[in-house]
């Protein structure tokens, strides 16, 4: 489809080096868990020729743990490359993986790509996670495509699937889905399957047989012209409709025959542009053959209708200070504009980096500048510094192949950049420059996790500081309150492959602990407690005496001391004592070892004694009266509640506000989000939500997302208090 652009090619799909930013596409491949992504680019590389003598593609694959983690979990977790020629370009195709819990791993993916390819099966249908993530696509414009995968299943229909993806994608205009080809299907089998065994094109009316291994044109029988005017019709009409002469639709309408040229032309325009969104469909192919069915057509769709890396808009950059910097989009040799879009280990080359270029070239052995975002909030180390890149190659996985440079629109892995993380920033070292994060989704499912033993905590902290710089969708947590280490996940999926990647890749055992949230205390109703601290046993004794008065105060006040001794009763030096030993107790807890918020402390009176009296005395009393006025009253354990907003579709809205109500939740509202789905906002205990990344994920079979921020603590209902006491570290 389209004109070709020249490239700098070596042997038949063996991806080198692009020396126009014209003869590169970039497209990454999206659709849920099993619906054939990874097999389908290993068709793409078999028919572009990059395969071994093994058959086994040669220039793709993924980190070295491919076979510890993929293999045992049967899916991919993780994004992968792999780079073929064909036709003189240079195509990068982008794996990603279909489960939910790797969506960090998508938004990579689509950071990286120009254009995407949704994968859906022809047996399973499309499912809800797939439909968001289209609606992803579409809010920044993305070009797509559909190929419907599985068409050798005795359950496939592909026209089905068709209407399917026009109801499900096309929105307000189902016209802007429609298939570029119909199925061949062959003789019946015994159980009724018949196989498809080629393709028909509608703009072309020729028949393309891929029966015998090998793509071969024919022309379709008389028995199926019927059909295939029809679907022609409904295509021109679809293609018209987007064109940017209006006066074709008027023409068409009007008896002419509009020629071939200029449908392929408005064609490859609407896709480019993100407004026509052509329906596909492939198989692999059987053993021996070299072409799988279907494949041939989409590297002709990628190669001349996706859009090339010059017509993405730049980005948006900044220095690192934030002063606006405007950068030519695309450009070889503009300002070095650099993007790790991936991370990852390697026990022989070390770190590996999968970076995109937006604008310059890089080359092997020149020192850049890596600017980070500051995401210390995640566990992640600040960090704006100057380092020299090693090789550069062109696979992301075990093969790698070097390269001489990567301009602007290619991707490249580069190796040795020991303090880059995924989501920085490469630029020239004299001129440093950041370019905005993509979003992230934030880490909600809890991790807690200790050192095995004396040698795992030993290398505890460096296997955690790598694993959170490969992903930047996990986030590592030193709370202070529960003193626990806190891996924060997207769902038991990628804490799994976070303990694996700890244990095998960095040779670190840990043990998976419950995780505690961060319980407070604070007094019921008002209370008076007197600290006696004299103790006379040779030498200099000890001696203070404080009264006090405690009475509890509205939520988020925290702990107000007051001074109201009259009288010098105790002496002003050990009045900050006093408080300074209340203050103790407080964190220490006065009930169920938890900290003390949220009350008034007033002293009121106290004796001292002119020798035995001293600062270490009157902590000791403000404590012990703390601890005296806790006993003779009721002391609230309070819980921290979250408010939580949930974005859910509507024929699962009444489940989730039910299982919410179930979790101690209160629904504070709910408003319409547009798209058939509604924001339901709540505020839960977060006791009650600690894996509800994974419960709504079951709710609502993958399609509702949720938030949560602190809110506030509240008293805890008598009987949780109860059995939490009893199980309580003591005071």
């Amino acid at each position: 489809m389209g004109d070709k652009a020249n490239a700098h090619t070596g042997a038949a799909g063996r991806a080198t080096a692009a020396d126009h930013p014209a003869s590169v596409r970039n497209v990454v491949l999206v659709g849920h868990s099993g619906s054939g992504k990874t097999t389908l680019v290993e068709a793409l590389a078999l028919t572009a020729g990059a395969v071994n003598r093994a058959g086994r593609v040669e220039d793709g694959g993924t980190v070295s743990d491919y076979d510890e983690i993929e293999h045992r979990q049967q899916r991919s977790v993780q994004l992968s490359l792999v780079p073929v020629d064909w036709d003189g370009y240079k195509i990068n195709i982008l794996d990603t993986p279909g489960y939910a819990d790797f969506v960090g791993e998508l938004r990579a993916g689509l950071r990286a790509a120009d254009a995407a390819l949704f994968v859906v099966s022809a047996s399973d249908g499309v499912d809800g996670s797939t439909r968001m993530l289209w609606e992803e696509c579409a809010a920044v414009g993305m070009p797509r495509a559909i190929v419907v995968t599985h068409l050798e299943s005795a359950r496939s229909d592909f026209e089905g699937m068709t209407r399917t993806c026009a109801e499900a994608f096309g929105g307000e205009d189902p016209d802007a889905v429609l298939p570029l080809y119909l199925p061949l299907h062959g003789a019946e089998a015994p159980d009724g399957h018949a196989p498809v065994t080629g393709l028909i094109g509608l703009l072309t009316r020729q028949l393309f047989d891929y029966s015998s291994g090998e793509r071969k044109e024919a022309e379709p029988g008389p028995e199926q012209q019927p059909l295939i005017e029809a679907a022609r019709n409904r295509l021109i009409e679809g293609i018209i409709a987007e064109s940017e002469d209006e006066t074709l639709m008027d023409r068409y309408l009007g008896g002419e025959e509009i020629d071939l040229k200029t449908l392929v032309q408005d064609l490859e325009r609407a896709v480019a542009r993100g407004t026509f969104f052509p329906v596909l469909a492939a198989a692999p192919a059987a053993e021996g053959a070299r072409q799988g069915l279907g494949t041939v057509e989409l590297l002709e769709l990628i190669t001349g209708g996706f859009p090339t890396p010059l017509e993405r808009p730049a980005p948006t950059v900044t220095t690192p200070d934030g002063a606006a910097r405007e950068v030519k989009a695309c450009d070889p040799d503009g300002a070095l504009v650099a993007e790790v879009v991936k991370t990852a280990s390697d026990p022989y080359v070390g770190r590996i980096s999968l970076v995109r270029v937006f604008s310059g070239t890089l080359r092997p052995d020149e020192t850049v500048h890596v600017s980070g975002h500051g995401l210390t909030d995640r566990g992640h180390e600040d960090h704006d510094v100057d380092e020299r890149i090693g090789a550069l190659s062109g696979p992301f996985g075990k093969q790698q192949r070097a390269l001489t440079h990567c301009i602007a629109g290619d991707l490249a892995c580069v190796a040795k950049l020991n303090r880059a993380e995924t989501g920085d920033t490469l630029s020239a070292k004299g001129d440093p420059l950041l370019m905005a994060p993509w979003q992230m989704p934030d880490p909600l499912l809890p991790l807690a996790i200790e050192a095995h033993s004396k040698a795992d905590e030993d290398k505890l902290s460096q296997g955690l500081g790598r694993l959170v710089a490969e992903d930047p969708t996990m986030r590592l947590e030193q709370n202070p309150n529960t003193h626990q280490v806190v891996l924060w996940c997207l769902g038991e999926a990628h804490a799994d492959v976070a303990l694996e990647r700890l244990r095998n890749r960095y040779g670190v055992q840990v043990d998976v602990v419950p995780h505690k949230v961060s319980l407070r205390e604070t007094f019921a109703d008002p209370s008076t407690g007197r600290g006696r601290h004299v103790k006379q046993s040779g030498g200099h004794g000890q001696f203070a005496i404080c009264e006090i008065e405690v009475e509890p105060l509205p939520g988020g006040s925290g702990i107000e001391f007051v001074d109201k001794v009259v009288g010098g009763a105790v002496p002003r030096q050990f009045i900050p004592s006093v408080e300074k030993g209340v203050r103790a107790q407080a964190a220490r807890g006065v009930a169920a070892g938890y900290p003390l918020i949220d009350v008034r402390v007033t002293l009121l009176d106290g004796k001292a004694h002119s020798v035995d009296s001293s600062d270490a005395a009157f902590q000791t009393a403000g404590a012990l009266a703390l601890r005296e006025a806790a006993r003779d009253t009721r002391i609230h354990l309070l819980e921290p509640v979250a408010e939580v907003t949930v974005l859910v579709g509507d024929d699962y809205v009444g489940a989730v506000m039910s299982d919410l109500s179930g979790r101690r939740g209160r629904v504070v509202g709910t408003e319409q989000a547009g798209g058939g789905r509604t924001l339901v906002r709540a505020e839960v205990p977060e006791i009650e939500i600690g894996r509800y990344a994974v419960d709504l994920r079951s709710i609502s079979h993958g399609t509702a997302r949720f938030d949560r921020r602190y809110a506030r603590h509240e008293p805890m209902p008598q009987q949780i208090a109860e059995r939490l006491r009893e199980q309580a570290p003591g005071t």
